[in-house]
């Protein structure tokens, strides 16, 4: 019963504590009049200033303009796959497509995913992370794991019917 009576006395004082900021707000609002008539307009005037909420979508940022230089589609991903380039060539995720040549990510964290198109995969060249990747052909999906700091045939490759399949997903971890 002690408690119950501790948490409504934190609440009643939450409450009173905000409706006095509220009524400090207001009155600063209106040039320290309390005049409730003009208080709502003041209130929703000064909101309507405010910014809005960031929300993360978490889209590839300039996708656009990869996809115009470089033929390749970045959509979406947690940050912690990265296109990268290939001149340092160390410690990357290598990608081959016959449509783009050699396309490479850089991959930190624990785990990350990106979500991309690149077409006419072939061969994937893993890091020191363990990493999956989704493909897909016109009537079928193929995941595959990638061997660490190996070459692995993925896509036509490794289909029995040489068929061309698209990049759509990698997914890392450590």
């Amino acid at each position: 019963m002690k408690a119950r009576k501790r948490l409504v006395r934190r609440i009643l004082g939450a409450a009173a504590t905000t409706a006095l900021a509220w009524l400090v707000v207001a009155q600063g609002l209106l040039g320290g009049s309390a005049s409730t008539a003009s208080t709502p307009a003041a209130v929703h005037a000064v909101a309507d200033e405010t910014p809005g909420y960031a929300v993360e979508g978490f889209d590839y940022p300039q996708a656009d303009k990869i996809l115009a230089e470089q033929g390749i589609t970045l959509k979406r991903g947690d940050g912690h796959i990265v296109l990268a380039d290939c001149a340092s060539r160390t410690g990357l995720l290598e990608v081959w497509a016959r449509s783009s040549d050699l396309v490479c990510f850089r991959v930190t964290g624990n785990s990350g995913y990106l979500t991309l198109e690149i077409p006419s995969v072939y061969a994937i060249r893993g890091n020191d992370y363990a990493a999956q990747v989704d493909m897909t052909t016109a009537d079928e999906e193929q995941s595959y794991d990638v061997a660490k700091n190996t070459w692995t045939p993925v896509g036509e490759s490794a289909d029995e019917q040489g068929r061309e399949f698209m990049l759509v997903e990698i997914r890392t971890s450590k």
